[in-house]
Parts: structure tokens; sequence; C-alpha cells
């Protein structure tokens, strides 16, 4: 399994090996993994759907109107130049899951206990970060003011994956068994080795003393361990046995 990534990128392919296989970003929001040896064609595009609209303000948000499936993707970490547009440091690479910054209409952003909301009117990649601006924000004290905001994305419009690519976040939470359908724990988190994806499972064990911990085991997600990922059921199934 390769990928090309939040995140929040990072996609992976569960039938074959690959050395591959790398994500980045300092979370596993928006990452995906993606299939080997093959590799994206070309920059994402720069959203500017919403370009020429009419710049809404930006809204005060709260818990109860906060999108169920948001992700983190990123944190907004300066202004860029004097006309309101604002820096991004993502969780993932463009076409690796950070491309949900480039393509959402709509970023949800949180500062401490502060939420609000605007329309991206227009994002691109730049550097090694993504710029945008945003709507209701039209100089660059404003844009200044949203330093330290996280960014959320609505999970429903992160882009399409091809049939067998997940989102690292899609993953956690799944069931993990072998072979012989025995249960190896549950996807807790995922790692970026610098060759490949690796699953992080969590699972009770017992201690010295016989007192229930959580123990962890580490699951390189290539196609030669990882079988077949079943997101209905809520499953992944690998060849691992338990005491490896």
């Amino acid at each position: 399994m390769s990928e090309r990534d939040s995140g929040s990128s990072g996609r992976v392919k569960a039938k074959e090996a690959s050395p591959r296989t790398k994500t980045s970003g300092p979370a596993p929001f928006g990452a995906f993994v993606r299939k080997p040896g093959e590799r994206p064609g070309g920059k994402a595009k720069a959203n500017v759907a919403n370009a020429g609209s009419e710049a809404a303000a930006m809204r005060p948000e709260t818990a109860e109107s906060w999108p169920a499936d948001a992700v983190e993707v990123g944190a907004i970490v300066d202004a860029y130049g004097l006309k309101g547009w604002v820096k991004v440091a993502a969780h993932a690479d463009a076409g690796q899951g950070g491309d949900a910054l480039l393509s959402a209409k709509r970023w949800w952003l949180m500062k401490g206990r502060e939420r609000q909301s605007a329309p991206s009117l227009q994002a691109k990649l730049h550097s090694d970060s993504v710029v945008a601006h945003l709507g209701g924000v039209a100089d660059r004290d404003a844009a200044l003011a949203l330093r330290g905001s996280s960014v959320h994305i609505s999970r429903s419009e992160f882009p399409a994956l091809e049939a067998d690519e997940f989102y690292w976040v899609d993953l956690i939470g799944l069931e993990v068994v072998n072979l012989a359908g025995a249960s190896l724990g549950k996807v807790a988190g995922m790692i970026d080795n610098g060759a490949h994806s690796v699953l992080r499972v969590e699972y009770p064990a017992a201690d010295k003393t016989g007192k229930t911990v959580t123990a962890e085991r580490l699951i390189p997600f290539v196609g030669v361990f990882v079988k077949t990922v079943d997101q209905a059921a809520k499953q992944i199934t690998v060849d691992w046995e338990a005491d490896y």
C-alpha cells in the first residue's frame, strides 16, 4: 500500500505491498493511503469555485451548530499579504488529504473556546503551505486575528478517493481481526514511519499483577499483511498472529 496525505490528509491499497507508502503531517486527519506505484498526475488545483461569489461574513458557531463530521486538517499560522488572506499549515500535504483545504466550500475555525466558520472564496498552494481568502476577512489585521485557529473541514467535503483508497480518519476505530477470525484490537491511530503507514492497534491485556491494561501492537499497512478493509462492517482483516 502506498500513499500519495489531512489528513487530517495518505491513502492505502490493501492488496499489494509497496515500499512507497508515505503520508505526512503531525496528525492522522485527512491523510490517506493509496495504491502502490501510482503517483498523482500534476499539482492539486486551487479552489476558485467561490471566488466570484459575494463574500459572506464570518459567522459565530456553537458546539450544536458544529458539523458532526468535522475533521481537523490544519491550523492558521499567519496572514498572507495585505488583503485578508491567511496562511495555513496543513496536517497533510495537498494530494494526500490536505487538498480538502483547497476544495472545501466552508472552513470551520476553532480558537480556544471560540468557534467560527466562513466560506472559502479562494484557496491555493503556496510553497509548503496553503493560502486562502475567507469570506468576511477583508484585511491583514482581520487575518492576523485568526492566527492560532485550528481549521476543520466537514468529512463530506473531502475529495473522493478510489475504491481501494482510504483516509486515515476513516480507519481509526475499525476492529482488526486476523485470518483465523481472532480479534487483535481496534485501530487507535496511524503512524507514518517514512516508508509506509502503520496501524496502531490497541487491545486489552493483563499486566504482571493481573490488572487489565491497554496494550498496543503495530501492523504495517502494506498488502502483504492487510488483506481487506471493510468500512461497512467496520473491520480490517490482516495476516497477523496475536503473539507477533
